[in-house]
């Protein structure tokens, strides 16, 4: 629902947070996202969700815009059998913003068996790295980028792991690690509108997977794990993390 008046900056008197009555909880939970001057309502109960857009429309100035396509950059495509995530848009929006729309795309986010290192890593330890391999004189650039990959991960579970490890340099980035951010925006060259399936078939399977790399980061020595839960086939959850 789009909202044709927004207020910002006015003082809230009203009590906005409620708690869960005692007893038993009624199955049927509405949710409403509230994102400036858009509005998503959303509920398994469409009575609810009807009732509760009339009484918005009568003490707010809004309109309807039916069932949701486009809401926060991701855009949402719905059939009888699955519902498909995507932000194919931004994704396409970030390959220009860095300059990469005649490049060629790469096959996977990070290259194969790849060890980034920090400034201070370099500074005690001696090893066969890059010599040229500098500190980025303006660290903002990358900042933003991998701000905008790590926003990239609620529809793009892939490159996930790769974002994670990019944000660990955030506070002083250097070459190789620009670098390795371009190549995920490469990867999303190869395709754009990847996103979630979820699917509309009833199931109450619900699986697991996880892996682990022992003693993959350099600087720690830490095991890098990762998971993944799928309920049915949609995926539902994941994380990557030292």
């Amino acid at each position: 629902m789009d909202v044709h008046n927004a207020f910002f900056n006015g003082d809230l008197l009203e009590e906005v947070y409620m708690t869960v009555p005692d007893g038993k909880v009624d199955s049927d939970i509405l949710i409403i996202l509230v994102y400036v001057d858009d509005l998503l309502v959303t509920s398994s109960n469409n009575g609810l969700v009807e009732d509760t857009k009339r009484v918005l429309q009568k003490q707010f100035k809004m309109k309807d815009l039916g069932e949701v396509k486009f809401f926060l950059g991701i855009e949402c495509v719905r059939s009888s059998q699955e519902i498909h995530m995507s932000q194919r848009k931004y994704a396409l929006e970030l390959i220009v913003e860095c300059g990469l729309g005649g490049a060629k795309p790469a096959g996977t986010p990070l290259e194969q068996n790849k060890k980034l290192t920090s400034v201070k890593y370099d500074e005690h330890i001696s090893h066969e790295g890059r010599v040229d391999d500098q500190q980025l004189q303006h660290p903002e650039r990358y900042q933003r980028l991998v701000g905008r990959l790590l926003y990239l991960t609620m529809t793009r579970p892939d490159i996930a792991f790769s974002v994670q490890v990019l944000s660990q340099y955030m506070h002083n980035p250097k070459e190789s690690h620009m670098e390795s951010a371009l190549r995920v925006v490469r990867y999303l060259k190869e395709a754009p509108g990847l996103g979630l399936l979820m699917l509309s078939q009833s199931t109450n399977t619900l699986t697991a997977y996880c892996d682990s790399d022992w003693g993959a980061c350099l600087e720690t020595r830490r095991s890098i794990i990762g998971y993944l839960v799928k309920f049915g086939g949609s995926l539902i959850s994941w994380k990557s993390k030292k």
